[in-house]
């Protein structure tokens, strides 16, 4: 790695020096041995951040490992990722924690901030030892599934306000599900698939947010999916509750109407209908949503063939975020680019209290992309073990040229 880079193109002149930007300006010379990146016509960005992913390692690595999953991840633009607890070890202590945390220490290639759960072994009933495990991890989530007892959820909720740390919630009530795997709606009925009904995310979001609101805990939603989340949220905001929420490319971009018999379109939550989708996005740019994330889930090719009802729910992300989004969002002039940025980079760092940003004196922690570049979603061309994406086939705009990790190169595009 050069100790000192200068990032030139037609925006503000970029310097760095050992892994940390020093400098931003027009016209900053580069030294004999500074390593000057031509970045003309060209999207300087800082790193983004997914607050959602899930990597698979320990435990299942034949679906993903650290290796593969921050490879896709550096390729996507991603400087910054948290993995989420459904392991094995279940990382709900220090001890299994440290497992999770070795591998990354050895393999991650960007940073790997690893979630501890909010229960002992995900099983919904036995708190873990939250001040034990604040100082190993980013927050807390049984992610994979819902707290189902509330009196679980309140107590966990009132430790994690006495050390001030987060709980990020899966919300998922399974009492409502009814063996459902797509959302319970016009396709579901056409097409003699049982459903799953928007009650079920949004029934526990306001269970918790009236906890979050008792007990002060930093509470953040996991993947929204349906209108009646977005309404929850922001209203909640406006009474002063201490919430934050992500949604999912997928959930902006795509609905019930774009489902095929494919299980590349099967995932938890489901995609749900137009109407959710369009409330999606004016949360999104009314600053309710907070993130965007992207649930990055991948599963064997096996796991991934089996149809709608058969298939395991996930899809894969990292590689497709940024070029989907711009596409489906920014070129058809719904969402300013500015507004993606945000969501993708600044937003999720204030929330989850993250270092990093595009100025002086933070770390070198950049994607640089060509906003005119075309291509084709390939997934068989994927870092990731995971293949199955509903973007697969997509033409779009976008493509992550070069992706910096502290001042080092971790990504190049081939092509560039």
């Amino acid at each position: 790695m050069a100790r000192q880079i200068l990032f030139r193109g037609s925006g503000p002149d970029i310097l760095v020096n050992d892994g940390i930007i020093v400098r931003m300006g027009h016209g900053i010379a580069a030294g004999p041995e500074t390593q000057v990146v031509d970045t003309s016509g060209l999207l300087v960005s800082s790193g983004f951040v997914d607050l959602h992913v899930h990597l698979r390692e320990p435990g299942y690595s034949y679906k993903e490992t650290i290796a593969s999953g921050s490879m896709a991840a550096a390729r996507g633009g991603y400087t910054t990722v948290c993995a989420m607890p459904n392991l094995n070890p279940v990382p709900d202590s220090p001890e299994n924690l440290a497992v999770e945390q070795g591998i990354i220490s050895r393999d991650a290639v960007i940073e790997v901030l690893p979630y501890a759960s909010i229960t002992k072994g995900r099983k919904g009933s036995e708190l873990v030892d939250f001040k034990a495990l604040r100082p190993h991890c980013v927050a807390f989530s049984d992610d994979g599934s819902g707290v189902q007892d509330r009196e679980v959820m309140l107590h966990a909720m009132e430790a994690c306000a006495a050390e001030d740390c987060i709980i990020a919630a899966h919300c998922e009530d399974n009492s409502l599900l009814d063996g459902g795997y797509i959302h319970k709606g016009r396709y579901a009925a056409a097409h003699g698939h049982r459903g799953i009904c928007s009650e079920s995310e949004w029934r526990q979001i306001a269970r918790d947010l009236e906890l979050s609101e008792l007990t002060g805990c930093r509470y953040h939603v996991c993947h929204i999916s349906c209108k009646e989340s977005v309404d929850l949220i922001r209203r909640a905001k406006d009474r002063g509750v201490r919430v934050s929420c992500e949604t999912a490319p997928h959930y902006l971009l795509l609905c019930e109407d774009d489902i095929r018999e494919d299980g590349r379109f099967k995932m938890n939550p489901p995609l749900r209908s137009a109407e959710d989708r369009k409330a999606l996005v004016e949360g999104l740019l009314d600053g309710t949503i907070d993130a965007i994330a992207t649930d990055h889930a991948p599963h064997s090719d096996e796991e991934k063939s089996r149809g709608l009802q058969g298939s395991a729910m996930g899809i894969t992300g990292l590689e497709t975020a940024f070029p989907a989004l711009y596409t489906g969002l920014v070129m058809t002039g719904l969402v300013p680019l500015e507004r993606i940025k945000d969501a993708l980079t600044d937003s999720p760092r204030r929330i989850f209290g993250l270092r990093g940003g595009l100025r002086p004196g933070c770390r070198a922690d950049i994607c640089i992309i060509d906003l005119d570049e075309e291509f084709t979603i390939d997934s068989s061309d994927f870092l990731s073990k995971g293949h199955s994406t509903p973007f697969d086939g997509m033409t779009v705009k976008g493509r992550v040229k070069m992706t910096f990790k502290d001042g080092k190169t971790v990504w190049k595009d081939s092509n560039r």
